[in-house]
């Protein structure tokens, strides 16, 4: 076949957004297990090599933005600025999941919501049961609730074909929820000093988004310069700036498109499709670079388990592990919902051992739970770190060596021609 015969094929079929979706997320999960890798040998190889990278991330760049947060550094124009780009992909991700996608009903809602609820209220609980009531401390128990799908699927895609579509998909969707989940406990748990006029002021320019969407206009241009003004206005009224991402994306007009992110009349589609790239590739593991370097000098045996890094490595490991498994076994057992196609229940089990990779999500909630109080979120760090790479680790292990199931290759073959039918859809 020669190309310009293929390049009209292409043209014609054009790749799913789901399955486009789950190629970009699992290469930007290797990319950011790469930087944290990075981060971690960079802080640890020399003294001289770890005050440059704590100067090089806390370094002062710009004016100050808002009095609280002072002048900004490279550390806050990731943290507060780049990462909410990456919030309004996640937002137009939640959106088009629940308007366009695989959650868009109720049948297919059920096992996700279910797992990602439990996988959120266990490690919570387990985090609790082991800070041993210090009050100092319960501020942390969101940090071991949350997933992250990236470098999740990024462990899958090491796996290859051995890893069954279902498990990918269904660890997308509890991830979905999952962030959902993470966006609401950083907006009502972690929200402290507001500002009264900035909130009014934010609540207007939402109001107008809200109010040309519904007037049916498509501007992109027009949203994203509004986006920007909201950013502004909620960075000053004390709520984490990151949260205007998902209230802009909730008012960026969409079309029904399954599988069709260049779809020209569906703005969703086409800025999901525009940002997957620059925050799979650049955003994200900026953030893993700036957020993993942790100094592991003189770090001893009473330091990794004291109960902030004890209780949310256990919280990872222990707490996602069963509240996810525990809840998919029973919606399955009671009839709720069906077993993944072509999927065992060991490599369910390990995808709910993957699930407690919560790395990016984690690291973010960490630092808010703790402001002002480096020596606690360097504390939470070492638990993040090790609960998310022993969790990695052995559900890794897991799907390597577990049989594949009997119908495994009808399975894929099966799930691949559903992913194409949806993805070919307009």
């Amino acid at each position: 076949m020669d190309k310009e015969t293929q390049f009209l094929i292409d043209k014609l079929n054009p790749p799913s957004a789901l399955r486009s979706f789950l190629a970009s997320e699992a290469a930007g999960g290797i990319l950011l297990i790469v930087a944290a890798a990075c981060a971690m040998i960079i802080a640890n190889a020399s003294p001289e090599s770890a005050e440059l990278y704590h100067h090089l991330v806390h370094a002062e760049t710009g004016p100050a933005l808002s009095p609280k947060l002072g002048p900004m550094t490279v550390h806050l124009w990731i943290n507060d600025g780049l990462m909410a780009i990456f919030f309004l992909l996640v937002g137009l991700e939640i959106k088009r999941e629940f308007v366009d996608g695989r959650l868009s009903n109720w049948k297919r809602r059920g096992l996700p919501v279910a797992a990602a609820v439990a996988g959120m209220a266990v490690p919570a609980i387990v985090y609790l049961s082991l800070i041993e009531g210090d009050k100092a401390l319960a501020n942390g128990w969101a940090i071991p609730a949350a997933t992250d799908i990236a470098f999740a699927l990024g462990v899958l895609a090491l796996l290859g074909k051995r890893a069954p579509t279902s498990l990918k998909l269904l660890l997308t969707t509890i991830a979905i929820v999952d962030d959902i989940g993470a966006v609401a406990i950083i907006a009502f748990f972690y929200t402290t000093g507001l500002n009264g006029a900035a909130l009014a002021a934010a609540g207007v320019i939402l109001a107008g988004m809200y109010t040309l969407n519904r007037l049916h206009v498509k501007s992109l241009p027009v949203f994203l310069l509004l986006a920007l003004a909201l950013w502004y206005a909620v960075l000053l009224s004390g709520v984490h700036a990151t949260i205007a991402g998902v209230l802009a994306a909730m008012t960026i007009p969409i079309r029904k498109t399954p599988g069709a992110p260049d779809a020209i009349d569906s703005p969703l589609h086409k800025l999901e499709n525009g940002l997957h790239t620059w925050a799979a590739y650049i955003i994200v593991p900026l953030f893993g670079f700036a957020n993993a370097g942790v100094d592991l000098n003189g770090l001893g045996l009473d330091e990794l388990l004291s109960p902030l890094p004890l209780g949310v490595a256990a919280g990872l490991f222990f707490g996602k592990q069963f509240g996810i498994f525990a809840s998919i076994w029973l919606c399955v057992k009671t009839g709720f919902a069906t077993m993944p196609r072509g999927a065992t229940w060991a490599q369910v089990y390990g995808m709910a051992l993957l699930c407690g990779i919560g790395f990016t999500m984690s690291l973010f909630i960490g630092a808010l739970a703790f402001p002002g109080q480096p020596l606690l979120i360097e504390e939470a760090k070492i638990g993040i770190l090790a609960g998310s790479l022993i969790s990695a680790i052995v559900g890794f292990l897991l799907l390597r060596f577990a049989p594949l199931h009997r119908d495994h290759d009808r399975a894929e073959i099966e799930q691949d021609a559903e992913i194409t039918a949806e993805g070919h859809v307009a």
